[in-house]
């Protein structure tokens, strides 16, 4: 049998924080853990408001208070959510503290590169399925794209009835290294299903963004170019 692990699962506490960050007596743990799910669940899969999936979120982190719940949204197209003269924002902040009846402070934040984000790649992989695309041209286009936007290694896998088939199968392409036992791997996970006239098709998408610590030491790195440019030009 395989033995898989859930990359984000695997760094959590180590490397990666939690989406939920709260502390909670035994008593009410139970409660408000339901109460995360309610919220996430009415943002992501509400039937009525269509322009929350399109807007591609890729993360909900939720901070509680003595008085409030924060929740920060983490978004591809915030306008989408926040609506014109942010009406829109409004309107979701209020339908969700009558869900749970507490205060609700809510917040969006921009996705800088939604490419890099196998959350947001995997829903729109199941977008194009979800429109009778070919789903080998899709996962090419795909693994191109977050190449181009500066990912070390993509890994696509799709199962269910491809291309319409009377079978179920399983299909995988990668791109580059998606070293997943690597505790210092910056690997990001995400999964989500198309419908399909077929069937459902099961999509996960793996990205490898570098290791912690990249990003600091680059910045570093260009600075300290920048400093002996001018040095070498004044010797010549």
């Amino acid at each position: 049998m395989g033995q898989k692990v859930n990359p984000i699962a695997f760094r959590l506490g180590v490397t990666r924080g939690w989406n939920s960050r709260w502390y909670a007596s035994k008593q009410d743990f139970a409660d408000l853990l339901v109460e995360d799910r309610k919220l996430r669940e009415f943002i992501t899969k509400h039937p009525k408001k269509t322009q929350y999936k399109n807007a591609g979120i890729d993360r909900i982190e939720i901070e509680r208070t003595r008085d409030e719940v924060r929740v920060m949204l983490y978004v591809a197209r915030p306008g989408l959510i926040i609506g014109k003269k942010g009406q829109e924002i409004e309107i979701l902040q209020a339908e969700l503290q009558n869900l749970i009846g507490r205060r609700i402070n809510l917040k969006v934040e921009e996705v800088g590169r939604p490419e890099l984000q196998a959350q947001l790649v995997a829903e729109d992989i199941a977008q194009q399925l979800s429109k009778r695309s070919s789903f080998r041209r899709t996962m090419k286009r795909s693994l191109e794209q977050t190449m181009d936007a500066g990912a070390k290694g993509i890994k696509i896998q799709l199962a269910g009835r491809l291309g319409g088939a009377e079978m179920a199968r399983r299909e995988k392409q990668i791109a580059g290294s998606i070293p997943l036992s690597t505790l210092q791997a910056k690997i990001d996970y995400g999964t989500t299903e198309a419908v399909t006239p077929q069937g459902h098709i099961g999509i996960q998408v793996w990205i490898n963004q570098g290791t912690y610590g990249d990003e600091s030491d680059g910045a570093d790195a260009q600075a300290g170019q920048a400093s002996k440019k001018p040095k070498r030009s004044h010797k010549r």
